[in-house]
């Protein structure tokens, strides 16, 4: 296997294990409930701290994996974020569980960034939206691992043994660091002496109005593309169910459509960003999402619903796909994992209140306000793509390419 296919199979293997862990607590959290005698409000706080443990991971992680290396730097979040969901199958309180899974988000926090960095650095321009796309159906292969390892571990061993599983990521990271060698891009770099002037520092996200405005722009894109995927999935369902008299059984169809749809447009939008480019492709997408959420309140019948879930899946979540090309074409060597990190664990921790403005909408309001709602989203971060400048590739940036592809 190339470097670049092990890049590629590193990323995948790391966010399938990151979505699988992060997915152990919605299978989870009735038994935790039970077991500890909390409200759910209480118990939805878990989902709450692990968000803010990826946004402190995010920048952690990915001002050091600029500094001292890709590789090195991935393999003790994953150990991170194993350790930590192992040790949430010990907690004796609801305290112990948030602490534990604020370790555990944190690791998850900064693997994302660090995978989409080691693959931009492999793989070349006109082929990073397909890679991108590849790693991020990670994700989706995680919720499917994690619905399988729930339906045979739970009955058995209760909901700490779920979590016990966590143990076996650290088994990938001693393999990670075995086989997998560091980002040619970023060795380039060490040997220009670049990262002895510029260490990852957080603040170079902002060192000049550009860059500040570009940074804000990004973040503001991924706020609205995790709020747009927990608003839609969480709620959704529920919002059928009531407004068509959906049973839970054809809801769980929906999902299923749904998420079908998600990886089709996942797959789909990588090959389209290498061949249209990143702003025509996000453009499409982004209204087209927005046209389909808004109509698809209006949807009657069974079959105009899951025709409808698979489309609004498409569009809406298959631009997730591009996150990762789209924030390293941006920022060079020397800050990409940070950038990437942080700028899109911001967005996880921002987009994550999405699904209780959804609720207060749905408490008050209805079903084709909050659709109306997410559409504006949607329409929002078009026209903050739309102000995003080109960024101009220095003589610099030329140099550690030619470099890189020497050495792959």
């Amino acid at each position: 296997m190339n470097y670049r296919n092990k890049t590629v199979v590193a990323s995948v293997a790391g966010l399938t294990l990151e979505g699988m862990d992060i997915m152990f607590i919605s299978f989870a959290m009735s038994l935790i409930v039970a077991d500890f005698h909390i409200s759910l409000a209480t118990g939805g706080f878990i989902s709450t701290i692990t968000n803010i443990g990826m946004l402190v991971g995010g920048m952690l992680f990915g001002i050091l994996a600029d500094k001292f290396g890709r590789v090195r730097i991935f393999t003790y979040t994953i150990f991170l974020f194993a350790i930590g969901t192992a040790l949430t199958g010990f907690a004796t309180n609801i305290e112990q569980v948030y602490v534990f899974r604020f370790i555990a988000g944190i690791g998850a926090g900064g693997e994302y960034g660090i995978g989409m960095a080691l693959v931009a650095e492999a793989w070349p321009k006109n082929k990073q939206g397909r890679a991108s796309s590849y790693v991020s159906i990670g994700a989706q292969f995680g919720v499917i691992l994690a619905a399988i390892l729930s339906a045979v571990l739970l009955p058995m061993f209760g909901w700490r043994g779920l979590f016990f599983v966590g143990v076996v990521p650290v088994i990938f990271a001693f393999m990670v660091r075995r086989n997998l060698k560091e980002s040619p891009e970023w060795l380039a770099a060490q040997k220009k002496n670049e990262m002895k002037k510029e260490k990852g520092k957080l603040m170079q996200l902002f060192h000049n109005p550009r860059t500040a405005f570009t940074t804000i722009a990004l973040a503001i894109m991924a706020t609205v593309q995790i709020a747009g995927y927990n608003g839609l999935m969480i709620w959704l369902p529920s919002m059928l169910q009531k407004s068509q008299g959906l049973s839970v059984s054809s809801s769980a169809l929906w999902t299923i459509s749904t998420a079908v749809g998600m990886i089709a447009g996942m797959l789909t939008f990588g090959q389209i960003i290498d061949r249209f480019g990143l702003k025509l492709s996000y453009g499409v997408f982004l209204l087209v999402s927005a046209a389909a959420v808004f109509f698809y309140s209006f949807a009657t019948g069974s079959v105009a619903i899951l025709v409808g879930g698979a489309v609004v899946g498409f569009f809406s979540n298959g631009m997730f796909a591009g996150y990762g090309a789209l924030i390293s074409r941006y920022y060079d060597v020397t800050i990409r994992s940070t950038a990437t990190n942080t700028i899109f664990n911001f967005g996880r921790a921002v987009g994550g209140v999405s699904p209780i403005v959804v609720g207060y909408i749905l408490q008050h309001a209805s079903m084709s306000v909050a659709m109306t709602y997410l559409a504006a989203l949607y329409c929002l971060s078009f026209i903050v793509m739309l102000c995003l400048k080109s960024k101009k590739t220095t003589g610099k940036k030329n140099e550690y390419v030619k470099l890189a592809t020497e050495s792959i």
